[in-house]
Formats: structure tokens, sequence, C-alpha cells
């Protein structure tokens, strides 16, 4: 866990993604304090797919004493919200195959699986369920 945190959340690969105009950040505040966030890519910034007209969720993450609070569910309305508004045909996104509750969420909000991937957790090889939401209309 630690080199995965060294290596993906470094000050340079941070303002890198920060900086990238395919990829877009909101953040969940709580009496101005950051609660939780959201990552989106688009294009070429997308981790595995590089669809034009899909959006890739890469992370909602919110703090453990918040789970349960609707935090993430606001950080994904307004992932959909970004989506539709950018006329995407589907939103994907990749969630550990560990992960039954994320997993069973996404299923009863109308993701199907599609494909796995690996993601590396520092050295650790573990996969991930690609789940993709076709949106109507595009």
């Amino acid at each position: 866990m630690t080199k995965y945190l060294e290596e993906g959340f470094s000050l340079e690969k941070l303002t890198a993604e920060l900086n990238n105009p395919d990829s877009a950040f909101y953040f969940a505040l709580l009496d101005n304090q950051v609660i939780g966030y959201l990552k989106l890519n688009f294009g070429q910034s997308q981790t595995e797919l590089k669809d034009d007209k899909a959006l890739e969720i890469e992370r909602i993450y919110v703090l453990r004493e918040f789970h349960g609070k609707k935090v993430g569910q606001l950080l994904y309305e307004k992932a959909m919200q970004i989506a539709r508004g950018a006329n995407a045909r589907y939103i994907w996104l990749g969630v550990w195959e560990e992960n039954g509750k994320a997993i069973n969420f996404y299923k009863k909000i109308g993701f199907v699986e599609f494909d796995k991937h690996i993601f590396k957790l520092g050295n650790d090889e573990q996969t991930d369920i690609m789940m993709k939401l076709q949106l109507t209309g595009n």
C-alpha cells in the first residue's frame, strides 16, 4: 500500500492529473473539509478504453467516517450529470473483484460487467471488474 500511495499519489503525479484537460476532479466538502472526491477521465486520459464517446469514473473516494452518509452517491450523481452534459454514450469504471458491496451497488443501478483488468497495488496484482452503464438517448 505504501508503494502504491507513493507512486500513485505523489505530488508530481497529482499535479499532472490536476493539470490534464481531459481529467476532472470534484470535491465533497463539509465545513470546508474535503470528505470525498471524484476523478473523471475523458478521451485519451481514460485508463483503458480511450473512447471519445465514453467517460471513466477513475475514483470515488470518501473518508471512512462518512461512508453510508450518501457522499459517494452525490459524487456518483455528479459524474452522471457530467457524462450526460458531455453526451457520453456510456460511463465505465473498474471495481476490485473483492469489493462485493461496490459491485452489487453498481449492478443495482444498471452497470454490467464487460471485462477485467489487472490493477497493481504495490507489488500485489489484483483483478478489477470493469463495468459500464449505457446512457440512453446518446
